[in-house]
């Protein structure tokens, strides 16, 4: 972590064998998953794309196909093409699979933030996950020897984690259902602590009582929290895909909580094959 305040730009992640993003462009972006290649929708590719569209469709295994501002469908286009598969990062193993939402199973730009974990995660630190997903930063701390609590309201998702957890021959994950804010605000009245924090909460949604959760509404409260959870030198990772979350947003939130030289504020951003670049969302990095 810089000694100085830092409001870097941008940061790409590292070469993948088993994921790239091929092009992006027309709202859409084209992505090899080990030997499965998808198309889905993305606003932020605004642009054009590389390659002819035409190029795409010869490539592609799949295509998802909107239905509503939430939800669509896949569309087959090369033929016994597999609706499950794994990927590998590293010595870790994800599954995949198709769902409505038109995700798969990983936010390959967080790829960028798991490098940094690894760096910064040693054997027996206590680490919390919350809005915690499919479980990849849950799994890349678990590697590195952390006891690692493990927070997402969703059950489905964590039956994924754990199955995650299963492939990587990892154990002993702690698994919460649970309001990740709730829990987290919880664990700060009991006087828990931790020795890293992990946040990627979604922009907008629903809570398991059709609470409505909008990002910007909690952001302060989400630092907040987090930094009354941390001991020193703990570590805060916190991403923002909220299109009402700017840099500067982020950085006023932050600056209440953390002084200006134990921040980093990023955008992250992907690289196509095809040169073009890829917004993915702001990041703040801090240590207590």
């Amino acid at each position: 972590m810089s000694t100085t305040a830092e409001i870097t730009p941008r940061e790409y992640g590292l070469p993948w064998p088993d994921y790239e993003l091929l092009d992006a462009g027309d709202g859409k972006k084209l992505e090899r998953w080990g030997e499965v290649i998808t198309i889905r929708p993305d606003l932020q590719a605004y642009f054009k794309p590389g390659w002819p569209y035409a190029q795409w469709q010869e490539m592609a295994n799949w295509e998802f196909e909107e239905q509503s501002s939430t939800q669509g469908r896949w569309r087959s286009i090369k033929a016994h093409s597999p609706e499950q598969w794994t990927i590998a990062y590293g010595k870790l193993n994800f599954g995949l699979k198709l769902t409505k939402f038109k995700h798969v199973g990983l936010f390959p730009e967080q790829q960028a933030n798991w490098h940094f974990i690894q760096e910064q995660v040693c054997a027996g630190q206590k680490i919390l996950n919350i809005f915690a997903y499919t479980g990849a930063a849950s799994l890349v701390a678990s590697d590195k020897g952390a006891e690692v609590v493990h927070v997402d309201s969703v059950k489905q998702m964590l039956t994924w984690a754990k199955n995650n957890m299963e492939r990587s021959t990892l154990s002993d994950i702690k698994w919460v259902l649970e309001d990740a804010l709730k829990f987290a605000q919880r664990e700060l009245k009991r006087g828990n602590t931790y020795d890293g924090i992990i946040m990627d909460p979604p922009a907008w949604g629903l809570g398991a009582k059709g609470e409505k959760w909008i990002l910007e509404n909690h952001l302060s409260s989400l630092i907040e929290t987090a930094h009354g959870l941390m001991n020193p030198k703990a570590f805060l990772i916190l991403n923002t895909y909220s299109p009402k979350v700017e840099l500067l947003d982020l950085t006023k939130s932050a600056e209440l909580y953390f002084p200006a030289n134990q921040m980093q504020i990023k955008q992250l951003w992907m690289q196509t094959k095809t040169g073009k670049e890829l917004f993915c969302g702001n990041l703040l990095r801090a240590i207590k």
